[in-house]
């Protein structure tokens, strides 16, 4: 059981109480244990979920970028329609 420590913490227990009354509350059958399959199941599920988050997270990374690089453009002085080359002083020749 991987939270039997947190869950001692957290109740001011000994630790190897916990795991202890969930195999006695399993024995019982107060407890329901899923079966192998729904575990296996919920564990690709789970891998699957944490693929799409990553996917999810990396898109709205670049969202991000791209907003920012819009921003930035548009703040910067335009510079299309100038007829100016630089060194050039406008004058006449």
């Amino acid at each position: 059981m991987r939270n039997a420590a947190w869950i001692a913490r957290r109740h001011d227990l000994r630790e190897r109480l916990v795991p202890q009354w969930v195999r006695q509350a399993a024995r019982a059958g107060r407890l329901p244990i899923p079966d192998p399959a729904t575990v296996a199941a919920l564990t690709a599920a789970e891998g699957e979920h944490r693929h799409w988050k990553e996917l999810l997270g990396e898109k709205d990374l670049e969202i991000a970028l791209l907003q920012a690089l819009v921003n930035k453009a548009d703040r910067a002085p335009s510079t299309v329609g100038s007829s100016r080359t630089p060194g050039s002083r406008g004058g006449t020749a």
